[in-house]
């Protein structure tokens, strides 16, 4: 349907308790406006009422969750707005910076009306996608608690046990948690004796060399020469043991999910896709799968996709005057997927670790650099992903040779 002759247009500013609902015609006339609950009677209620507006376009503040679930389910086309973008339209609508439900609602609503024919329709996400996109999100979560619970014990040892600090560098292993969990206090570390040390680090696979072994063996011997008062022993021992056995049980359910984000991954057709791309691994690939999707028309040129990243860069003109930022409008979960692979693909990729290089050696930060490495690499790609390709180093590499790469006109000791 040409969108001049669309006859409805409607707009819902979601809540967590209620939403409210704006209804108007292709002239600006609002026909209808209702405020349901966020439960699902009040649902009910919103589809009975879109029923007399069949194929009706919604805008809304999201793109993803129940709200975008429901409006799919009641057969609105969806057209998602940037939250940046919803508030310059309320102020254009109401300079006086007034606000309310009913007007946001209805400010989105003629944005559609008048707009809309240049936004993109949301289209529902595969169930599979949507799920390992759900999973790949919520693991990242627990993993970001984990570093809190981790910053927490390293800081309660430094108050009343710093020998621990100093035998063990890294404290996400369950090998550093169960020496907490043996040895709470300095007092009992020392008490235990060298034979029940030995022991320990054999049955937790910590006796890496002889060299480390001997350091920690000595550390422990001087447990008691450096620690905490009594009474900080006794309470940041708790907190630590505490902290221990919420770590332990956080990676049992990390692994629980490493375990079903491989299973559903290996599900995905497109899984040999990303599963081939240098350093992405079996935790980075199912991330840039669930974040990127299988809907090709979605990103129609590499462009797209490289600004929907935030790789590509936002540049301002004026005048005489243009310079560039690093776009912050984007798919923030994907952003940190690129910029994890971007470093990683340094390790297993020639040409990857030379463009690095090359850009750093520019005077660019390490940050830059990787920026621009993730946009050359999301170029390839959604060549791949386009083609139905896995990525192959040697083709790649005669490519860049055959026309004449960038790689070509860098110094002869970044040469592949």
């Amino acid at each position: 349907m040409n969108w001049n002759d669309q006859p409805h247009f409607a707009a819902l500013d979601w809540a967590r308790a209620h939403h409210d609902v704006v209804i108007m015609d292709r002239h600006g006339k609002i026909v209808e406006q209702m405020r349901f609950e966020h439960t699902e009677s009040g649902w009910t209620q919103f589809r009975e009422a879109v029923k007399r507006y069949p194929d009706l376009p919604v805008a809304v503040e999201t793109s993803q969750g129940t709200v975008v679930e429901q409006l799919f389910a009641a057969g609105a086309r969806v057209y998602p707005v940037n939250p940046k973008a919803a508030e310059r339209y309320r102020e254009r609508q109401a300079p006086s910076g007034v606000k309310s439900d009913q007007l946001d609602a209805w400010s989105l609503a003629d944005a559609l009306r008048v707009d809309g024919h240049l936004w993109q329709a949301l289209k529902p996400q595969d169930p599979l996608v949507a799920e390992l996109q759900l999973l790949c999100r919520d693991e990242v979560a627990l993993i970001e608690q984990r570093s809190a619970f981790v910053t927490q014990l390293r800081q309660a040892l430094h108050e009343y046990y710093p020998l621990a600090l100093q035998a063990f560098e890294d404290w996400t292993i369950p090998g550093a948690w169960a020496f907490i969990e043996a040895y709470p206090t300095p007092a009992l570390l020392q008490s235990a004796g060298r034979r029940k040390w030995v022991s320990f680090l054999h049955a937790h696979r910590l006796w890496r060399t002889q060299e480390s072994v001997d350091k920690r063996l000595d550390l422990f011997g001087q447990a008691t020469h450096f620690c905490g008062s009594n009474p900080s022993v006794a309470a940041k021992s708790l907190l630590a043991v505490s902290l221990v056995k919420m770590l332990q049980a956080l990676e049992l359910q990390l692994e629980a999910y490493r375990r079903r984000i491989t299973e559903r991954f290996a599900q995905h057709p497109d899984h040999d896709i990303f599963g081939s791309l240098p350093g992405c691994g079996g935790k980075l690939a199912p991330r840039l799968l669930s974040e990127i999707g299988d809907d090709r028309d979605r990103f129609p040129q590499a462009e797209n996709l490289q600004t929907y990243s935030g790789t590509a860069p936002l540049t301002k003109q004026s005048g005489k005057s243009s310079y560039q930022l690093a776009r912050r409008a984007c798919n923030k979960q994907l952003r940190v997927t690129l910029h994890l692979w971007a470093n990683q693909s340094r390790e297993n990729c020639t040409w990857a670790n030379t463009f690095y290089l090359a850009h750093i050696e520019k005077g660019q930060t390490h940050a830059t650099a990787l920026r621009c490495l993730a946009q050359r690499w999301l170029k390839i790609l959604w060549k791949l992903w386009q083609t139905h390709s896995v990525y192959d180093e040697a083709f790649h590499t005669r490519n860049q040779v055959t026309h004449g790469s960038w790689v070509l006109s860098f110094s002869p000791h970044h040469s592949l």
